[in-house]
């Protein structure tokens, strides 16, 4: 079995490809010129999952281009922390990771609009409000969870690629679950774009044996962050810095890189070569 990867919008899917070919030989009695008849039985392709709907209940506008919106859950819709579910409107799908718990009432995301000609669903996601209605396939995807067998784990984002994290974080405290440590490191371009940057800190401040955070901007000296007084460079090139601090070993410590394809690229540039295990989700701009 192997696993391929189709990336697109504001998540990946995660496609697994199983490689295998069942041929039964069936004995029969000899016919004329035949010893043997050899068939292979016809596969039969499962019916696709019917759509289901839902409906807008909220939605709060961050940015220009970046907004958080909540959905009704479908009933029987089920996903597990850092999973995508598939979207649609007008027949046009693309898969967003779900930023809500799978404990949580109704299903959260947060959106980047990609605009046109590179952006086919965006542009209409972003004209829907409270009350719209779009389809959503009956069943979440997605390899990019939470792998408890590390001790360590580091999540490196960039923007909406922050979004399995809170996910995880949320169905992580909601359970009680112990053992493990967890390090963020949030990268935007500006501070308004860092979006869950309060409830992560509020998370690290309750609970400082689980979470440190470290968010950081790439354009510091730009007017839009006149305000900012935190880390600053783009986060694939502080992660070095806070390995070091942390003390953070190959041999216990999982990294996760989500967000930007560059970012990802360069942070299993960096510590593949070192013996770092790294998971990773890409989100394309164009979608």
């Amino acid at each position: 079995t192997a696993f391929a990867y189709i990336q697109i919008a504001d998540c990946n899917i995660g496609v697994g490809l199983t490689f295998n070919r069942r041929i039964t030989v069936r004995e029969s009695q000899p016919t004329k010129g035949v010893s043997n008849q050899l068939t292979t039985p016809r596969r039969r392709t499962p019916p696709r999952p019917k759509l289901a709907e839902t409906t807008i209940l909220k939605r709060t506008d961050i940015t220009e281009d970046l907004w958080l919106v909540w959905m009704e859950k479908p009933e029987g819709f089920t996903f597990k922390p850092g999973q995508y579910c598939t979207l649609g409107v007008n027949g046009i799908e693309r898969a967003y990771s779900i930023s809500s718990a799978p404990y949580e009432e109704d299903l959260e995301l947060f959106v980047e609009l990609v605009p046109p000609p590179d952006g086919n669903l965006t542009p209409l996601l972003n004209e829907l409000n409270v009350g719209d209605k779009l389809s959503i396939r009956p069943r979440a995807k997605g390899l990019f969870v939470f792998k408890s067998d590390f001790k360590r784990h580091l999540f490196v984002s960039t923007v909406t690629g922050v979004v399995p994290y809170i996910s995880i974080l949320r169905q992580y405290l909601h359970d009680n679950t112990e053992g493990h440590e967890i390090y963020l490191l949030l990268g935007a371009s500006y501070e308004d774009e860092l979006t869950y940057d309060s409830e992560i800190q509020k998370i690290a401040d309750e609970h400082p044996g689980l979470l440190k955070f470290v968010p950081t901007v790439s354009r510091p000296t730009e007017e839009r962050n006149a305000s900012w007084t935190g880390e600053t460079g783009r986060v694939n090139n502080v992660v070095e810095k806070y390995i070091d601090e942390w003390n953070l070993s190959a041999d216990d410590t999982l990294i996760y890189a989500c967000g930007h394809p560059g970012m990802i690229e360069d942070v299993k540039d960096r510590f593949i070569p070192k013996s770092f295990s790294v998971e990773e989700e890409r989100f394309w701009k164009d979608d």
